[in-house]
């Protein structure tokens, strides 16, 4: 199983999060603890996209570019690329751009985002949501699969033998599909023959079982192989050298901020019991010392019928750059390990 990281390049709120000096040092530091993933064995690092004042991620492929010269081994990828809100043809460049600074080691993950800010920002109705991003990725993999383009649709000006360039060093170029919730979106991955990523955020994990039993089902109608349907798993966690140690540490930043996003959603404020329930056997978080994240990670593969990747989002409760280094190393080369025993 592929263990990795998924990063929004959250700024510290709060702290002169405003000012070009700390967006400077936060990008700088968010670089280094890539390059810490790198050294600690792990497998693939993820940077978001968002476009909100709390977030730096909204060119997530000049980060992973910057990454790629600092690094020699760990995959690159978008989480996620917000497909609805972009022009397929320069996403399909830029990554492609990447795959050959990095020697081979780029890849996407495309969704709709947990935000919507970028629907107006780039001028699309959030009302087009799945029909903007239906008709993209159709445009995405036909540019994927075909140096010569030809294609027509509702949003965006037709194709007519138009060449994109440059071309990946990978071929295919690995494009992993982001879903939620919504039983659609994992039967348009199966029948796409798309890998799966799922973003388990809450809740109970085994509880997905059904929609990538979809997922899998679908595939086999289209008759693609099992080895193409490959689920990823993308959950919050945070692992430090004791689970009292890394609860006291994760709590606090993360009550704050799911907080403050809830305000915006209509949820409840977080409680230590809700935290607990989620943190706990069957909840979705990765919250824990290394051993019982290991242990959690392959129960939760077993509930899901196997999965090949896991990633954490750790970097949203304001936690230090020392201590979000820590867990990188822990995660690296004793949860993985542990995990591929």
């Amino acid at each position: 199983m592929e263990i990795g990281i998924d990063s929004f390049a959250a700024t510290m709120i709060g702290n002169d999060a405003g000012t070009g000096d700390s967006r400077t040092i936060e990008i700088g530091q968010l670089l280094d603890r890539m390059e810490h993933a790198d050294q600690s064995g792990l497998d693939v690092f993820g940077i978001g996209e968002h476009h909100r004042k709390e977030f730096l991620d909204s060119a997530p492929t000049l980060i992973l570019a910057a990454a790629a010269a600092r690094t020699k081994r760990i995959r690159l990828t978008s989480a996620v690329t917000v497909l609805s809100a972009a022009d397929p043809v320069r996403v399909f460049q830029n990554f492609a751009t990447l795959d050959l600074i990095s020697q081979g080691r780029a890849e996407m993950v495309v969704g709709r985002g947990s935000f919507t800010e970028a629907f107006p920002l780039f001028g699309y109705n959030l009302q087009d949501y799945d029909e903007l991003f239906a008709e993209k990725l159709d445009l995405l993999l036909n540019i994927r699969d075909n140096e010569v383009v030809n294609w027509s649709g509702k949003f965006r000006p037709a194709l007519h033998n138009q060449p994109v360039y440059p071309r990946p060093l990978q071929d295919p170029f690995p494009i992993w599909l982001g879903v939620g919730g919504t039983p659609e979106s994992f039967i348009r991955a199966g029948v796409l023959g798309m890998p799966l990523m799922v973003a388990i955020i809450g809740g109970e994990t085994h509880r997905f079982a059904p929609l990538i039993d979809l997922y899998r089902e679908a595939g086999k109608q289209a008759g693609h192989s099992p080895d193409k349907l490959k689920v990823g798993l993308h959950s919050l966690g945070y692992v430090s050298d004791t689970t009292e140690q890394a609860v006291a540490e994760y709590y606090p930043g993360y009550a704050e901020t799911f907080t403050r996003i809830g305000r915006e959603r209509g949820w409840p404020p977080v409680t230590p019991q809700r935290f607990e329930s989620q943190r706990g056997p069957l909840g979705a978080y990765l919250v824990g010392g290394p051993e019982e994240v290991a242990e959690k990670i392959l129960r939760h593969s077993e509930a899901l019928g196997g999965i090949s990747r896991v990633t954490f989002q750790m970097d949203n409760a304001k936690l230090s750059h020392e201590k979000l280094m820590r867990s990188i190393e822990l995660i690296g080369k004793k949860v993985g390990p542990l995990v591929n025993k």
